[in-house]
C-alpha cells in the first residue's frame, strides 16, 4: 500500500531481459540508481512503487536496487518503454507512522494513458490524459484522486465518452518532485484510479442484483439491524 506521495526520483541504471526458462518466467530486471534516500531501512522483499507499479526488491546496495518486472506488468504498464537513464518516481510502502497526505494507492496499474496536451497556467501546468481503456473514466471524478506514474493528483476536469479524457494541474512545487512534469504530448503514463470508486460500484451492483432476485440486499439488512438495536435501546 502507498500514499501516492513520491519520495524521490530514481534513474534506470540497467535493464536486463530475463530468460524465459528462468525462475522469473521472462520479463525484465531493472536496476534503479539515485535511490539512496529510500534505501536506509530497506530489506530484501520490500515493496517499492516504481512509476506507480508495486515491485519487489530483489537486491540492493547503498544507492541502488534491483527489481524484476514480469511480462504481464510490462504489458499493462509503461515500464517496458524505459531506457537507460530514464527517470522514475519512487515511493516506499507505507508504515504505521506514515502521514496519509495523498490517498490509498495499491500500486496496481489499471491502464496506460497518453498525454494529449500540456498547457501552462501561470507557473502551473495542466495535463490532459486520454486512457487506453476508457472504462476507467467512470471512476474518475472532478476533484477526486487519480494516480499518475505513482503520484497522487487531483482531477480538475473530466470528459466522459469514447473520446473521454481528464485533466490534472501540477503546481510549481510538484513539477520538481515527479517525472510527469518533464513529459510531453504523446508520451504515456501509468494510471491507477481511486479504489473507493470500484468498491462502491460493486456494492451498489450487488444491492440491485439482490433486489432483482427478491433477496434482502446488504444495505437493507444493515438498516434493519440498526433499527432493531435502536428500538431495544429505547425499550431500556
Amino acid at each position: 500500500m502507498f500514499t501516492g506521495l513520491v519520495e524521490t526520483i530514481g534513474t534506470v541504471a540497467a535493464l536486463e531481459e530475463l530468460d524465459q526458462t528462468a525462475s522469473g518466467g521472462g520479463g525484465t530486471s531493472l536496476t534503479i540508481a539515485d535511490a539512496q534516500d529510500i534505501l536506509g531501512d530497506a530489506n530484501l522483499g520490500d515493496s517499492i512503487s516504481v512509476n506507480g507499479t508495486c515491485l519487489t526488491v530483489t537486491e540492493f546496495e547503498k544507492s541502488s536496487f534491483k527489481v524484476g518486472v514480469a511480462p504481464e506488468t510490462l504489458r499493462r504498464t509503461n515500464l517496458g518503454s524505459l531506457k537507460l537513464g530514464s527517470k522514475v518516481n519512487l515511493e516506499r510502502a507505507v508504515s504505521a507512522s506514515t502521514r496519509m497526505g495523498g490517498h490509498f494507492v495499491q500500486g496496481h496499474v489499471d491502464t496506460i494513458a497518453t498525454i494529449q496536451s500540456v498547457n501552462p497556467d501561470g507557473n502551473a501546468l495542466t495535463f490532459r490524459f486520454k486512457p487506453r481503456d476508457t472504462a476507467v473514466l467512470r471512476y474518475i471524478v472532478e476533484k477526486g484522486y487519480v494516480t499518475i506514474d505513482g503520484a497522487s493528483l487531483t482531477v480538475t476536469k473530466v470528459q466522459d465518452g469514447a473520446e473521454g479524457w481528464w485533466e490534472v494541474m501540477l503546481i510549481a512545487y510538484t513539477q520538481e518532485k515527479v517525472v510527469t512534469a518533464a513529459k510531453k504530448a504523446g508520451e504515456d503514463v501509468n494510471v491507477e484510479v481511486d479504489q473507493v470508486g470500484k468498491y462502491v460500484e460493486k456494492s451498489v451492483a450487488g444491492y440491485f442484483e439482490g433486489a432483482a432476485h427478491g433477496e434482502f440486499a446488504i444495505l437493507e439488512k444493515m438498516v434493519s439491524r440498526l433499527v432493531d438495536e435502536r428500538l431495544r435501546a429505547l425499550g431500556k
